[in-house]
């Protein structure tokens, strides 16, 4: 990149083999919601859901990763989920036509341009079901259903007063779903087994009580891999389409689902100045680093404002020349040191990789996580969404 001083690479050959991964895992009577929300992870919204499309679009066929016999995926079996009625009309707005689902809150004012666009939204709470009932032109919607999340959701004790309600307003749900608490951790599974159950019970409520036909959906990348029964007609993949697994459990069972994932972002900046500077230098704000031989640094122009994350100070690592370099002191605003002692050959422009490979070294983003106590799902949607994504 000759014009941005840093940039995002999404890898579209990643992309599409987890998702062919995942297709293929479910089996061809289950659909797949690729989750979408928070710019797609950090990965950029439409160009992922533009990706995915076009995987949908050309009934892309699984062969040597299919089972006993090759089936192919049409496009009636790809969904989107997004977090907020802005993400999803940004994708009406470019031309994505599938299936989307709001997963988060949509205010009342809001809904009516769901309901124009085609947009489905989800209904947790009373409030919400009564806001829908107001509207003329109602959206189509799934019920979220709390089984021990307890985030949204009606609870199942409210079962009985929901059909009610929903009989009364004459509302028909499109479908029905839950989310679990702890599907990504096999070392305890009895409390998703539990959610499970619960779902199962409402949903049978339901549809003895008319409503059938539901979209029944539950498990996200964890519970997809983990609990076969959970997937139902639906499953809500997210992390696991970008290449990460949701826990090291999950990955521990990797090859029990016989599942293969590469990441599928890309960090890279460049090296904005090149300096040598005596043993006892201080760096950096607040003097928190002081060097104890010459050093040759490195500055590269990105900093917290861009997402990479304070709290790497004094441990993150970047490549240069395909070596690691261990940045220096605080992390600024807008700016990183970077030791390139002993990296030979380095000059400004050349390119930095801050997650992601470069020769035979690459830095992950759930290693880089690790290192500050948090998960790759943070690191990787605090990436400021300024940044350009570029499809490689």
């Amino acid at each position: 990149m000759k014009d941005v001083r840093t940039w995002v690479e999404i890898d579209q050959s990643a992309l599409r083999h987890n998702a062919e991964q995942f297709f293929t895992l479910i089996g061809p009577d289950t659909h797949l919601m690729a989750v979408i929300k928070s710019n797609a992870y950090g990965h950029g919204l439409v160009q992922v859901a533009e990706q995915l499309a076009e995987l949908g679009s050309r009934k892309h066929e699984l062969g040597r990763h299919a089972h006993s016999s090759k089936f192919l995926i049409p496009n009636s079996r790809l969904w989107f989920g997004v977090d907020s009625i802005v993400e999803a009309l940004r994708l009406r707005r470019e031309g994505i036509t599938h299936p989307i689902l709001v997963l988060g809150h949509t205010l009342p004012s809001r809904i009516g341009e769901a309901a124009a666009k085609n947009i489905t939204l989800t209904v947790s709470n009373p409030d919400a079901l009564a806001a829908l009932a107001g509207h003329k032109k109602r959206p189509a919607f799934h019920l979220k259903i709390d089984t021990g999340m307890h985030r949204q959701g009606f609870l199942p004790s409210e079962t009985k007063k929901l059909i009610s309600v929903l009989k009364r307003t004459k509302l028909t749900p499109e479908g029905i779903y839950t989310h679990f608490a702890s599907a990504k951790d096999p070392r305890d599974p009895q409390y998703t087994k539990m959610q499970i159950t619960l779902f199962g019970d409402v949903v049978s409520a339901c549809e003895r009580a008319g409503f059938r036909g539901m979209w029944r959906h539950a498990a996200a990348t964890g519970g997809t891999i983990l609990f076969p029964e959970s997937r139902f007609d639906m499953v809500r993949v997210g992390m696991g389409l970008y290449g990460y697994w949701p826990s090291a459990e999950v990955q521990n069972a990797k090859r029990k689902a016989h599942i293969s994932l590469k990441p599928v972002m890309s960090w890279h900046t460049v090296v904005g100045e090149i300096k040598e500077i005596p043993s006892g230098s201080h760096i950096g704000y607040d003097e928190t680093e002081i060097v104890r031989r010459r050093t040759k640094i490195a500055v590269l122009p990105i900093g917290y404002w861009h997402g990479y994350d304070r709290g790497l100070s004094g441990i993150g690592e970047v490549l240069i020349k395909g070596k690691r370099s261990k940045v220096l002191g605080r992390i600024s605003m807008d700016m990183i040191v970077a030791d390139i002692t002993g990296i030979a050959g380095v000059k400004t422009g050349d390119e930095a990789v801050l997650i992601g490979r470069q020769k035979k070294e690459a830095i992950r983003a759930d290693a880089l996580a690790s290192r500050i106590g948090t998960t790759a799902y943070e690191l990787l949607t605090r990436i400021n969404p300024l940044i350009r994504r570029v499809i490689v």
